[in-house]
């Protein structure tokens, strides 16, 4: 076995004990709140000891988390700025892919945002680092926008871009705790960008559509309706 099929396998292991580290502790936080187990709960039933726990998460918030924010924010910018500039729809395009290989990579699926949906309920104080961690993402990725299409770091299309990248996983991530939507994450990722897109070329090839007053000239001239 080669080195680098040893180090494959390595990473392989160590995600899938994270992933399960991460799987257990939102399970009792969802159930019990945070202060309701022990990390020796999480490990007896992953089956590791203590330590490794903290090898790989700091505290039960993070590993509710489940997520290295500075090695995955790395991961992603990586992938976005070796596509190159390509133009404005490139850009969200190339966001979608970005994100659905990081759904990929930590294993992301309708299940699991569900039970994370009720631990945020459940928890305020998790909910309020969620929202702020989201923030934190949206400014970097507007950077990240700017630096590649090399505009300035406030400019409105990277800012339109990312906004609205943050609409489509809002409504993604509320649809998949719908049971009857399709429980693949990818899938709605495209679908509702997609939907985005035609709203919007219906928009501008049809400003009536979106305009009432464009189909009736007397909304907009009050002299006319009273003729």
């Amino acid at each position: 076995m080669t080195e680098s099929a040893i180090a494959s396998r390595a990473t392989e292991r160590r995600l899938a004990t994270s992933s399960r580290l991460t799987e257990v502790s939102r399970r009792l936080t969802a159930e019990r709140g945070l202060t309701g187990f022990t990390i020796e709960e999480v490990c007896s039933e992953v089956g590791v000891s203590r330590r490794t726990f903290f090898n790989y998460f700091p505290s039960k918030e993070d590993a509710v988390f489940g997520v290295d924010e500075v090695d995955e924010a790395r991961r992603f910018a990586e992938d976005f700025l070796a596509r190159g500039s390509r133009g404005w729809s490139a850009v969200l395009d190339d966001l979608m892919d970005s994100i659905r290989g990081f759904a990929e990579h930590v294993g992301l699926n309708a299940d699991d945002h569900v039970v994370f949906m009720r631990v945020l309920e459940r928890e305020p104080k998790l909910l309020a680092r969620f929202i702020g961690q989201g923030r934190l993402r949206d400014a970097a990725i507007v950077e990240l926008v700017a630096l590649r299409e090399g505009v300035a770091h406030d400019d409105r299309n990277a800012r339109a871009a990312v906004a609205i990248i943050s609409t489509v996983m809002n409504s993604v991530g509320s649809r998949l705790t719908d049971p009857h939507v399709s429980e693949h994450f990818a899938e709605e990722l495209d679908a509702t960008l997609a939907a985005i897109r035609v709203v919007l070329d219906t928009a501008v090839l049809d400003p009536a559509a979106t305009n009432p007053a464009a189909l009736d000239p007397a909304a907009t001239n009050p002299e006319r309706a009273s003729r």
